[in-house]
């Protein structure tokens, strides 16, 4: 730009603007975040294992003993003046799957304040493939059940994702994501836990009993004052989530809603001096409670399914079974897969150098394994039709296989490749306790790895001339 004076001219060149830094997709985590997934998901991996093993025990036990299973999960007990004498099934859907969705609404606070989708750049791309993760298996299933002339009652069954199960797929065929993928998975499944918890919220409700509604507001009212207030004690909080959430059961609502609320009011943030905040802290009591116990209950007294060649083909010749399958095998794979790409390519996000769509591709079909939610909207879904629910619970299953299947194939092609890049990751040359890769702009770090290469160079100096003058003292072998 040139600048112009009566004696002299002088140009000035003023250098463009640089230009923003691309927006790295499946990127490198930060080491906080990176030490919490890998933390939640190793419980997740356990608790996934379990919950396996429950589900087939549920499959075993109903297929041959089916009477007494039957007799078990429809045995009836507790205070039926408070309306709370259920069946034990319906005490491990409404009662122990409040503490998931419990743990699903602290783990959804701390990515919304601490996490990754603190950030509304950085979350828009999961969100926008957890929300096309979720429309796309309801597209599915609708226009199954139109063309098939079936039921609608069960868009919703597909859209969720279990996190839990799709983890103990991994680790029966021995194979770990890397970090940023196993990042991506778990918010997908924040997301779809906070959409599936509305869901049931909105389109599952029964008939609205007010004064029980008041009630658990005023409660989970007084539980946000004691949270305020740093009230400590789990004797002060147990009680009363017990009566917020028997208070939500009689108001109509699921009872599941009182524990994401509770959940959500935790505070997970840090305050100076503190190593972790109140809702990490409660999240790390509460997940192994959730994950080891609530959720593979659950488990083993939803999936106990009647299972025959004639039923399994039933699956694939009713609309409402097959939309169920279809959702999640198609949806969910085209569904995250699509919304993924779509965003990066608008948000001009460009994919981690390290990975290839591939990888995307194949956590959108791991994703797919929709179980523990899947299978308490489809007895929601269809609640007064036992048939139905079993064939759609068949469905889940069924379904769930099928793509867990799909994910271990295409997850097995590229297990060399994810070996090399966690090792990478884990790699700590200088014994610091930090991975490498997270020093490299730490010019301790250097220092430290300059002092281990000294100490190298010296003993291959020392051993060279160990070598060289024994070499010298050796005798000359006879020609």
């Amino acid at each position: 730009m040139p600048v112009r004076h009566p004696d002299l001219e002088v140009s000035l060149v003023v250098p463009p603007a640089p230009a923003p830094p691309q927006r790295s997709l499946l990127g490198r985590l930060s080491l906080p975040e990176r030490t919490y997934v890998t933390e939640a998901l190793r419980t997740e991996t356990v608790g996934g294992v379990l919950l396996l093993v429950a589900a087939v025990t549920a499959l075993v036990w109903a297929n041959t003993f089916g009477g007494s299973y039957e007799a078990v999960s429809g045995f009836h007990f507790g205070p039926s003046g408070l309306g709370l004498d259920l069946s034990v099934a319906h005490w491990a859907a409404d009662g122990l799957l409040a503490v998931f969705f419990f743990v699903a609404g602290v783990e959804l606070k701390r990515e919304l304040v601490a996490g990754e989708l603190r950030d509304p750049k950085a979350a828009a791309l999961p969100v926008v493939a957890a929300l096309c993760g979720m429309a796309v298996p309801a597209l599915v299933y609708t226009l199954t059940t139109v063309v098939g002339d079936g039921s609608m009652d069960g868009w919703a069954v597909p859209t969720a994702t279990d996190i839990a199960f799709a983890l103990a797929v991994l680790a029966v065929i021995g194979t770990s994501l890397p970090s940023a993928l196993r990042a991506f998975l778990l918010t997908l499944a924040v997301v779809d836990d906070l959409f599936a918890i509305l869901i049931i919220a909105v389109f599952f409700t029964s008939d609205l009993n007010f004064p029980a509604l008041g009630g658990a507001v005023l409660g989970l009212a007084v539980f946000r004052v004691l949270l305020r207030f740093d009230v400590r004690g789990w004797y002060v909080y147990v009680p009363l989530a017990l009566v917020i959430w028997g208070l939500m059961y009689n108001s109509g609502i699921h009872a599941t809603i009182a524990g994401v609320a509770m959940g959500l009011m935790l505070r997970c943030t840090r305050r100076e001096g503190e190593r972790h905040s109140p809702g990490e802290h409660i999240e790390h009591l509460v997940r192994p409670l959730s994950a080891a116990i609530a959720v593979p209950l659950f488990a083993l007294f939803s999936a106990g399914v009647a299972l025959n060649g004639e039923a399994l083909a039933g699956v694939f010749t009713r609309p409402e079974t097959l939309g169920v399958v279809l959702g999640l095998v198609v949806g969910k794979t085209v569904g995250i897969f699509g919304g993924t790409y779509l965003a990066a390519r608008f948000t001009k996000a460009e994919l981690n150098k390290d990975l290839a769509w591939a990888d995307v591709f194949a956590v959108a079909a791991l994703a797919g394994i929709g179980f523990t939610v899947s299978l308490l909207i489809g007895e929601l879904a269809f609640e007064g039709d036992p048939d139905t629910v079993n064939e759609i619970k068949a469905a889940v299953l069924l379904g769930s296989l099928i793509a867990a299947t799909l994910a271990c194939v295409l997850l097995k092609i590229r297990v060399r490749k994810y070996r090399a890049l966690i090792e990478a990751e884990e790699l700590d040359e200088d014994e610091s306790g930090v991975p490498d890769v997270y020093e490299q702009d730490d010019p301790e770090y250097h220092l430290r790895m300059a002092a281990i290469h000294e100490r190298k160079a010296a003993e291959h100096r020392r051993l060279a001339e160990e070598r060289a003058g024994a070499a010298r003292n050796k005798p000359n072998s006879p020609a």
